[in-house]
């Protein structure tokens, strides 16, 4: 696993290429953050592998009793097409610190890195049979995938509907464990307080990175009513100047979306913006005549009750929303079925600790957006998955505990 990392970063140049060709993103971004992360992950569980271990239990009576931690067994790994390498490595990276096996599908979108890691995997010197990558469609692939009984856990990433199906349709033949990390429509909260030019700044992170087709992105941006039309102002002002275009040039902000089916949902949203009432306040339109293009979106004036604010896009289109009162702004945060992650930009400790507390999600991001640390656990509340992935709690998913307890003879002298 650490020659894999080795590898990886000794590829970086052409793996961020590939994730560039194929996802759409930035080559730059790739190059400074999918690639690296992918690195750190497996490397990070490389050295998780020589330290899990059981427990020595105390029992009353002659009994000695203890736990192993082993392996779950063969895991089906699904991963999505929006971060691609380093989906890789979240599925990846446990799996094989546990000692259990993987069989693992791209997304029929962007199959490439994973297939190049593939080649670095053999060449690293992984034992036959250990990691199997395959590409294919859902009903194809993914789904005999999930449901095969010779599968012992099957791991996820992607839309919430899919995961329903994997929850219904993968015990078919033996009752699997799951985890799943499915779709969102974070909140990002700007309290009164608020640095208005750090306001802007995260939330340019939290709704614009990776063309908008991210899980946790903070679409639904409430900002407190003494403070909206500042905001604003200032938002639509830095969202006009970001770069549309190839995503090889290194003055681009924002490449093409993944896909003509994506570059379509994500069109017919903002018309749906649009017919609800909503105020289109800058984007909206498709860049150019070729490629998949679409300017970065804003959206004033939204109700908690449009499409828009309610639905997840995944795409560059942000919701602002106005609000009075911190107790309000937290149960309007709460009424989604989604519980991922949220954002909050304020001053006041107090005020944050309150919204943190209130708050239903997985992650909350305070003064900042989108930061990532392998040793922290990711994952949502409600309709956003279940378990966690990154750090020991992503690996506990992958571990099975067995507990012995030894009788120990009356004439024994321990």
């Amino acid at each position: 696993m650490f020659k894999l990392a080795d590898l990886i970063d000794a590829n970086r140049e052409e793996l961020a290429a590939l994730e560039a060709l194929d996802n759409g993103k930035p080559f730059g971004f790739a190059m400074a953050a999918d690639v690296p992360i992918t690195a750190n992950v497996i490397r990070y569980y490389a050295g998780w592998c020589d330290k899990i271990h059981g427990e020595v239990i105390p029992s009353q009576g002659q009994f000695h009793t203890y736990t192993r931690s082993e392996p779950v067994g063969v895991c089906g790994q699904i991963i999505p097409w929006n971060f691609p390498m380093a989906m890789l490595s979240w599925k990846l990276g446990p799996c094989l610190a546990s000692g259990s096996v993987s069989v693992l599908k791209t997304s029929e979108k962007t199959p490439l890195s994973a297939l190049r890691v593939a080649e670095l995997i053999k060449e690293a010197g992984f034992p036959p049979g250990v990691v199997n990558i395959l590409s294919g469609f859902g009903p194809t692939a993914g789904s005999p995938l999930a449901q095969h009984k010779d599968v012992d856990k099957v791991a996820f990433t992607g839309s919430t509907p899919v995961g329903y199906l994997l929850q219904k349709t993968c015990h078919k033949d033996n009752l699997k464990r799951i985890t799943l990390e499915l779709g969102g429509k974070s909140a990002n909260i700007i309290l009164e307080d608020a640095d208005l030019d750090l306001a802007v700044a995260q939330t340019e992170v939290a709704i614009f990175l990776n063309m908008g087709q991210c899980c946790i992105a903070g679409s639904r941006c409430y900002v407190q009513e003494n403070i909206y039309d500042a905001f604003v102002a200032k938002m639509v002002e830095k969202t006009k100047k970001r770069v549309v275009g190839d995503p090889f040039d290194a003055k681009t902000d924002q490449g093409p979306q993944v896909d003509e089916i994506q570059f379509n949902m994500i069109l017919k949203y903002i018309e749906k913006g649009k017919q609800e009432g909503a105020t289109l306040l800058c984007g909206g339109n498709r860049v150019g005549d070729k490629g998949y293009f679409i300017e970065p979106t804003i959206f004033g004036d939204v109700k908690d009750d449009m499409t828009i604010a309610k639905e997840e896009i995944f795409g560059p289109v942000l919701c602002i929303l106005k609000y009075k009162t911190i107790d309000e702004v937290i149960d309007r945060a709460n009424d989604s079925k989604y519980g991922l992650g949220a954002g909050i930009v304020g001053k006041d400790i107090g005020n944050i600790h309150k919204v943190v507390n209130g708050l239903r999600v997985g992650t909350v991001y305070v003064n900042c957006y989108d930061i990532l640390e392998t040793n922290t656990p990711f994952g949502g509340y409600k309709d956003s998955g279940i378990g966690r992935e990154l750090g020991m709690r992503g690996l506990n998913n992958y571990l099975e505990t067995k507990t012995t307890i030894i009788k120990i003879p009356d004439d024994s002298l321990i």
